[in-house]
């Protein structure tokens, strides 16, 4: 049983900065892919982010956000810095068990688990 456990979402200034923490169970966080993805109010969830030995980020937060793991703990990192309030979303972390080329990185059907998510908001 693969379990994703999101942590580290909370109210934040715009401008400020949080990490949020994806800890993995049942899944080696180096196999297949780890992404980020984002569902802002009344709005789609969208992809955020994802590694698989390089990292990729959306163009909405490239240059802001970064992506890291910890191999040792399983858990995968999104560091959020220069945040808006357009960045006000619930987080999620989700994985693949399959290398995916670049073009399917942003498809939500190519992961097969999600986490529970966690709120950010970003005041202005």
């Amino acid at each position: 049983q693969v379990q994703l456990v999101e942590s580290g979402g909370g109210l934040v200034q715009a401008g400020g900065s949080l990490r949020l923490s994806c800890a993995a169970s049942g899944r080696t966080i180096t196999s297949g892919v780890m992404g980020w993805f984002r569902r802002a109010p009344e709005k789609e969830r969208e992809f955020v982010g994802a590694i698989r030995g390089t990292v990729s980020y959306a163009d909405s937060v490239k240059g802001r956000f970064t992506i890291s793991r910890d191999n040792a703990k399983n858990t995968v990192y999104l560091q959020m810095g220069s945040l808006k309030p357009e960045d006000t979303a619930v987080y999620y972390c989700a994985t693949s068990p399959r290398f995916l080329y670049a073009y399917e990185l942003t498809r939500l059907d190519k992961y097969d688990y999600w986490g529970q998510g966690t709120q950010v908001t970003v005041s202005s």
